[in-house]
């Protein structure tokens, strides 16, 4: 008869998968792999690949809006638009480029754990954490401050007709993160160079089980 259940013995143990699961965000299913490793349910993992995505786009947005300041603080001939620019800078490259960078940080981290992909089982995850790192500690620690003390500079301009900041090597963190942020892209949708070796302390784990078992 289609759409009964199969009979079972009174006391039989119900089959279950390998690993269980349990309920998750937004009514998904987190699982766990037979190692006890959690892995993200199919919601789960859309949702944070929807951030994922969305931060990379918002990062790549605020660089290029970044590159086109710097291209107006640099014109000749207009001091107004220039601290115009540089003011507008210091509101950009802080806070708001800090945020997406740590959101796509924090949905990358957990996409790699609950997914097989890991933090540094392939190449192109453990390159793409490393730019991430690397480009959210430049923006806290180096950007900021400095062009904080350019938009400072740039407002006295406007308020008291003071000179324009001397600027230096302001156009460079928007090209190197703009050319970051598409390289990681790049490697989000080719996957390259495939995945690492394990490391010496699973070999040497794996060499002690096959010395027990022989």
């Amino acid at each position: 008869m289609t759409g009964t259940q199969p009979l079972r013995t009174p006391g039989e143990p119900t089959l279950r998968p390998p690993g269980g699961t349990t309920r998750g965000l937004a009514g998904d299913t987190a699982r766990r792999a037979p190692g006890g490793r959690w892995r993200a349910g199919p919601r789960l993992r859309k949702l944070l690949l929807l951030l994922h995505i969305a931060a990379a786009g918002a990062w790549l947005g605020i660089d290029i809006v970044l590159g086109l300041l710097v291209l107006a603080a640099f014109a000749p001939g207009d001091d107004l638009g220039a601290a115009a620019a540089l003011t507008s800078i210091g509101h950009f490259a802080t806070w708001p480029l800090a945020a997406v960078g740590l959101l796509c940080l924090a949905s990358g981290v957990l996409l790699g754990l609950g997914t097989k992909y890991g933090l540094v089982r392939y190449w192109w995850v453990a390159i793409k954490l490393v730019l991430n790192v690397v480009l959210v500690t430049l923006v806290i620690a180096a950007l900021g401050p400095g062009v904080r003390e350019l938009a400072e500079a740039a407002r006295a301009s406007l308020t008291d007709g003071r000179a324009l900041p001397v600027l230096t090597d302001l156009a460079f963190p928007p090209v190197v993160s703009t050319a970051a942020v598409l390289f990681a892209m790049t490697l989000s949708v080719f996957k390259p160079w495939g995945r690492r070796r394990r490391t010496a302390r699973k070999d040497h784990r794996g060499r002690e089980f096959r010395r027990s078992a022989s």
